[in-house]
């Protein structure tokens, strides 16, 4: 399973070297995924996002699930093959993390329209927690709370809620982490009374259950997400739903081929 395949290597090659010069040769901020609605999406980064990481734990985690289960789906489809499926599960994860981004960005909008046309103590503390966490603008929070009929603060909450919702609008995707897990979805299906031995997990757990417990985990993360949760737990999500409907379309056609 260790034994490293062309198309597998491939990939590994070029995220590697892709983020070496991401900010210096390749400009994130243009390869990167972004809304739909923002004035910085292009098509284009439905792809090359996936190939663009946010540091070097975000790359090494990818990268080495990438080298442990994916040789063995490369040995078993072809690396052609291969690469179709981890290009489409990628682009999967992104659609769907879009859709759920694009519902998340128009309750923000809501909340943040709501509160500029009736900014109040309360109003400006509330919608920072629920958006940033607990905590967040506090001290801006406490002063306005001391001085709610004060202009100034009344407009210093304005400009802040604006900055947020213009931050997050505008907050790009990065990572392979879709197409990722991808593979373990595909490695749960393909090979699932495999044992896998962890480091986190005290004894040798099969692939199957593995998979089950990981996408339950990050069922349960994206809909309970917190704020200041920064992981894309739907492309996560995403990624192991067109891994599961592409290996089914491929079972049954290959399934046809035989008679």
């Amino acid at each position: 399973m260790f034994n490293i395949t062309p198309m597998v290597r491939n990939i590994l090659i070029i995220n590697v070297v892709v983020f070496i010069l991401q900010d210096r040769v390749i400009p994130t901020g243009q390869f990167a995924l972004y809304h739909f609605g923002s004035n910085n999406f292009q098509p284009v980064q439905l792809f090359t996002h996936m190939f663009m990481h946010g540091g070097w734990t975000h790359l090494f985690s990818n990268m080495f699930s990438l080298f442990i289960f994916g040789p063995l789906l490369e040995r078993f489809w072809g690396p052609q093959r291969f690469l179709t499926f981890y290009l489409i599960t990628g682009l999967g994860a992104s659609l769907l993390y879009s859709g759920v981004r694009a519902y998340e960005l128009n309750e923000l909008h809501t909340d943040t329209v709501r509160y500029i046309e009736a900014p109040s103590p309360v109003g400006f503390n509330q919608y920072m927690n629920e958006h940033l966490g607990e905590g967040a603008g506090k001290g801006l929070a406490v002063a306005y709370a001391r001085n709610e009929d004060n202009p100034s603060y009344i407009e210093k909450s304005k400009e802040l809620v604006r900055e947020v919702y213009n931050t997050m609008f505008n907050m790009p995707l990065v990572g392979a982490s879709g197409a990722v897990f991808g593979i373990l979805m595909a490695f749960g299906m393909l090979f699932p009374n495999m044992e896998l031995f962890l480091i986190f997990f005290p004894m040798p757990i099969k692939a199957k259950y593995f998979v089950l417990l990981y996408g339950a985990f990050e069922l349960y993360s994206g809909f309970n997400r917190v704020p200041g949760d920064n992981v894309a737990h739907f492309a996560h999500l995403g990624g192991m739903l067109f891994a599961y409907i592409l290996i089914k379309l491929w079972q049954r056609n290959n399934y046809r081929d035989n008679f």
